[in-house]
Order: C-alpha cells, then structure tokens, then sequence
C-alpha cells in the first residue's frame, strides 16, 4: 500500500530512527513492524483482516481517522487520502 507521513519528525523516525528516543523501545519496534505490514499490504482491507493490529475507528474529533495499537499506551493514527494511507502521528492514549 502506497504510505506518505504528515509531518517530517515521523518520517525521519521511518527513514533513519530520529527521534527513536522519545518513545519506548518496543513502541519503536512496533512502529516498524505495522509500517512493513502496511507497506506490504495491497488495500486498507487486509489490515483490518489483521486482529492482531486492532484497527479502530475513531470518532469525535477524530471522525475520518483510524489508530492501529503499537502498545497498551500508543497509538499509531493514519487517515486515507484517495489511494494513500498518511500517517498523521503516533499518539499517547491513555485509559
């Protein structure tokens, strides 16, 4: 699936691990795993046919925008514009 990031700080985090230290370490490794599935991934249905990922709707303020679950705590949210999947930021979500 084709992937672009919304803002520079995530796309040096993808491109050479910027920035890998403002989060834990196992989010970091998460974050490049979901991004290697999204990469692979041929439409935004097989993701969501992935339960491990647990891909979620948002609402509110966020209508339009979908997070995949990195940890417990963070959140990876993305939005899909036309045939592109943006990935807006990661996200501390806290219950």
């Amino acid at each position: 699936m084709k992937f672009r990031f919304k803002s520079v700080r995530l796309e040096e985090l993808y491109t050479n691990e910027r920035g890998a230290h403002k989060y834990p370490r196992s989010v970091v490794n998460n974050f490049f795993e979901v991004m290697s599935i999204i990469e692979a991934a041929s439409n935004e249905g097989q993701l969501a046919q992935i339960r491990g990922l647990n891909l979620e709707k948002l609402g509110g303020r966020r209508k339009g925008q979908l997070s995949i679950r990195l940890s417990k705590q963070y959140r990876l949210i993305y939005t899909r514009i036309e045939d592109c999947l943006v990935v807006l930021e990661i996200s501390k979500h806290y219950r």
